[in-house]
């Protein structure tokens, strides 16, 4: 996105009409990601090598493209049959099982970008109409949280602040390119200032697809606890620090060539985060080998998390909470519809422990509380039946002392009684 930027800036400069000249720059220059002009790229190759284009400079994209956008200028009906070869035999791979329909779909949205941004004018609109239609969601599903408990056991520092940062917002594998210690901020419970709940997350910072999220305070402890280790080997952990860097030797120095320096961070971009998950996938036992006739894994190594996120978070959120979690548009609510960050932090927070890997803690903490109201309301108990205890006592000396007095009366009238007894008897 930032890379956009630079080139568009770069436009009005005296290397513009470089950029206007060439249809490869002009097509770098209208991807906004480094990772879609990474797959645009392969997908573009593979049409030129499948029409058997300029295969001499098969290294070199930029002068193939600009050589196939100068050739489909002088002849548009040849650039139109180049596209029609290639659309016929991924059409006929579809018909006959080999790829689905949204692969084709990704293919052509490479072409079309390339041949609308090299001012090639093909009929898209005629030559989508003959192509089969994609599903539009992807048929798989989200990993369990079994499956995400076990990968979390990967022997690798970064992998439970990794998952537990992705499950419990949703974020973008994209989104780590971007994400430092300063976008990190913890939330506090209101009654307590001195305990975490969980923390917000913003992504794309200073990016116009700008937004927030929030992650559980178990995964906000992962991170910190990554930080810190980081800290402990002497790295300068502060605001502007990736979340996510390179590994270094922490013990026998003389044999960490390929480990980096821990003084010298590395960020580590979304396609390492990406192979790492993969790595940690397959070694784990989570990821097998796909059987025969199967092309694609029951769950996507990053995205699944996502739709962990979403399928979890949406029990107890409201959906259009979970979707400004996720920074989706909401479409014509996004005019109306303006709550305030703490409404929806304190919307997430119902779904903390949905989106908690690893609950034991949690559990653990819930039965220390009810043990605290059981034994609050067992002091209670206990104290009430003291106050009744020391009523019924006071009662009791009352009762007492109101016999003694009746006693003490009842001996001054007998003594009375025997004193007029003992003069009546000296009478004569």
């Amino acid at each position: 996105m930032s890379n956009s930027t630079v080139e568009l800036n770069s436009l009005t400069g005296s290397e513009g009409n470089n950029y206007l000249t060439s249809a490869y720059r002009m097509f770098v220059f209208s991807i906004r990601s480094e990772v879609t002009r990474k797959y645009y790229e392969r997908r573009l190759r593979h049409f030129f090598n499948h029409i058997n284009f300029d295969l001499e400079n098969n290294t070199n994209m930029e002068l193939r493209c600009n050589n196939f956008s100068n050739k489909g200028k002088n002849d548009a009906n040849w650039a139109v049959a180049q596209v029609i070869i290639f659309l016929q035999f991924q059409k006929e791979r579809v018909q006959n099982g080999e790829i689905t329909a949204s692969t084709l779909r990704n293919f052509i949205k490479a072409i079309k970008l390339f041949c609308d941004s090299s001012d090639l004018n093909i009929p898209w609109r005629k030559l989508m109409k003959g192509l089969p239609r994609a599903v539009q969601a992807a048929n798989d599903r989200a990993p369990t949280i079994e499956e995400i408990q076990k990968l979390v056991e990967y022997p690798d520092r970064r992998i439970k602040p990794i998952v537990y940062t992705m499950v419990s917002s949703g974020i973008r594998l994209g989104a780590w390119d971007y994400l430092k210690w300063k976008h990190v901020t913890p939330i506090y419970d209101h009654d307590d200032k001195t305990v975490v709940v969980a923390a917000k997350l913003k992504v794309y910072e200073g990016d116009v697809e700008e937004y927030f999220s929030f992650i559980t305070h178990e995964a906000y402890k992962a991170l910190k606890d990554w930080m810190d280790f980081r800290a402990s080997y002497g790295e300068d952990i502060n605001g502007e620090s990736w979340l996510m860097r390179d590994l270094w030797q922490t013990t026998n120095v003389r044999y960490g060539a390929r480990w980096g320096l821990a003084t010298i961070p590395k960020k580590i971009k979304n396609t390492g985060i990406k192979r790492l998950l993969e790595r940690a996938l397959w070694d784990q036992g989570i990821r097998n080998k796909l059987k025969d006739g199967t092309k694609r894994h029951e769950f996507k190594a990053a995205h699944g998390f996502r739709k962990f996120y979403k399928s979890r978070a949406e029990q107890v959120m409201r959906p259009i909470n979970v979707e400004i979690t996720m920074g989706h548009n909401i479409g014509l609510s996004d005019c109306y519809y303006r709550p305030t960050e703490r409404e929806v932090s304190d919307d997430y927070l119902k779904a903390v422990d949905l989106l908690t890997v690893n609950s034991d803690g949690i559990t653990l903490k819930k039965e220390v509380q009810q043990l605290r109201e059981e034994n609050q309301n067992n002091e209670y108990v206990i104290k009430g039946k003291l106050r009744e205890k020391d009523e019924e006592i006071r009662i009791l000396k009352e009762q007492n002392l109101q016999n003694n007095d009746t006693l003490l009366m009842l001996s001054d009238k007998v003594q009375i009684l025997m004193d007029k007894m003992s003069k009546s008897d000296k009478l004569p």
